[in-house]
């Protein structure tokens, strides 16, 4: 993940992030999953998201023990986070988000997906963690060529003639 913040700078105002759900390492995931989308309801997504990944060999190891174990520690990831807890906990113990987490699970496979992380510019795969310059070079694609910082391209206006 460490080429997002550069694509982010990169092209601020230019290109459209979506990430979705591909939790492939079983129940732990999609309750990792979940507990991400949870965070978003409080706008807290990416904050979760880089907190899951800074901590991915505990999490590993929590869900090893249980999945009981497992949601104990995201909750507790939300608490350091400063979440309403009440309002996660909740969220979570209610498996709000279980059905989306699912969808978007069978659509990345319905993709070809096949592990993460796995990327889509334009419909264009980009699969596994690739350093800027690959991503660079689809999304200038995507844009029609022009790079960035440069200006757009001047296109003529209609006169008489």
């Amino acid at each position: 993940m460490q080429t997002l913040p550069q694509i982010k700078q990169t092209y601020e105002g230019k290109v459209r992030f979506v990430l979705r759900n591909f939790p492939v390492h079983g129940d732990p995931a999609v309750k990792m999953a979940e507990a991400a989308d949870c965070a978003n309801d409080q706008g807290k997504f990416w904050e979760y998201h880089d907190k899951l990944w800074e901590t991915f060999s505990t999490s590993s190891q929590q869900a090893q023990t249980g999945v009981d174990a497992l949601v104990s520690g995201l909750k507790g990831y939300a608490s350091d986070l400063g979440l309403d807890t009440a309002a996660f906990n909740d969220c979570l113990d209610s498996d709000k988000y279980l059905s989306q987490v699912t969808k978007d699970a069978q659509d990345a496979q319905s993709y070809g997906v096949t592990g993460t992380p796995a990327f889509f510019i334009n419909g264009q795969p980009v699969s596994g963690a690739q350093p800027f310059s690959v991503f660079q070079q689809a999304i200038e694609a995507a844009l029609g060529g022009s790079q960035p910082g440069s200006p757009s391209p001047t296109v003529p206006s209609g006169g008489g003639g």
